[in-house]
Order: structure tokens, then C-alpha cells, then sequence
């Protein structure tokens, strides 16, 4: 599970090195091979390849004629490249994700749990952050979630 933020630089040729901690997860599961996506181009969702996998056999199972099904799928391959992880431990973010979602400095790499999800650090902070943190509508479905028996 990818978890935590890990502030991080995009090098001028658009290549991303993973952030210990996750390539330390990377590498106990021998991923070398990632689907870099988004679906809002605000940011980008580095995928394992096994992970981002499991999602396409579920909506295998479903209709590709569902809008949401449609515009999801036009989005995540819009955006989507399949990459390999370099010798440094380095992903190459596709130029047109890059050039959206302006991950073209210091950027925010965070753990989604099943995947890495990178954010231009100063748009993130300015747009995304809530100043004053979680809504307590959010935190009370959270927490019906999280004490959901199972």
C-alpha cells in the first residue's frame, strides 16, 4: 500500500524518480512496468502495471456503452502511457499529462493506496488543500466507512 507524501522535483527531460519508500514496495513486488494516467489532468496516477490491470478486467465486465464507462475510458487513455521504471528508479510522465497538469518542477508525490498519484506541489497546496482540513460531512463518511464491519 502506498501511503504519505514525498515532495519531489520532475527533471527537464519529464522523469519522475519514485520516492524510496514507494520504490522499496516497487521493488519487493518486482513492478518495473506502470500505466501513467489521470482523469482530470490536474494530476497524474502512476499505476503498477498489475494494479492498473485489475482495474480493466472490472470494466471488462461492464458496459463499454455506460457514459461514465466511456468517459472514463477516454480519459485514462487520453492521458495514459504505458511506461518501464529506469535502472535509477525513474518513470517518464507522457508530455501531454506533463504540459495539463503543469508537473514541470516541484511536484507532490502521494500514495493513493493502490497507486501514486504526482501534483504540481504549489497548485495543490493553493487549490486542493482546505485550509481548514477535512469537512465534518467528510469525516463523518469516513468514519461510517472505516467502522463498516466487514
Amino acid at each position: 500500500m502506498f501511503r504519505g507524501n514525498h515532495p519531489a522535483k520532475v527533471d527537464e527531460k519529464g522523469r519522475l524518480k519514485v520516492p524510496s519508500a514507494f520504490k522499496a514496495l516497487l521493488d519487493a513486488a518486482t513492478v518495473t512496468q506502470f500505466f501513467v494516467t489521470s482523469t482530470n489532468g490536474k494530476s497524474a496516477e502512476i499505476w503498477p502495471l498489475p494494479e492498473w490491470e485489475k482495474v480493466e478486467q472490472k470494466l471488462l465486465k461492464v458496459s463499454a456503452l455506460d457514459p461514465a464507462v466511456e468517459q472514463y475510458l477516454n480519459l485514462v487513455n487520453y492521458y495514459g502511457q504505458q511506461v518501464e521504471m529506469d535502472s535509477q528508479g525513474r518513470i517518464l510522465l507522457p508530455q501531454l499529462l506533463r504540459t495539463k497538469a503543469k508537473l514541470d518542477a516541484e511536484v507532490n508525490v502521494m500514495g493513493k493506496l493502490k497507486f501514486i498519484e504526482v501534483h504540481n506541489k504549489e497548485i495543490f497546496e493553493k487549490e486542493q488543500l482546505p485550509p481548514e482540513g477535512i469537512s465534518l460531512e467528510n469525516k463523518q463518511k469516513v468514519s461510517g466507512l472505516l467502522n463498516d464491519p466487514e
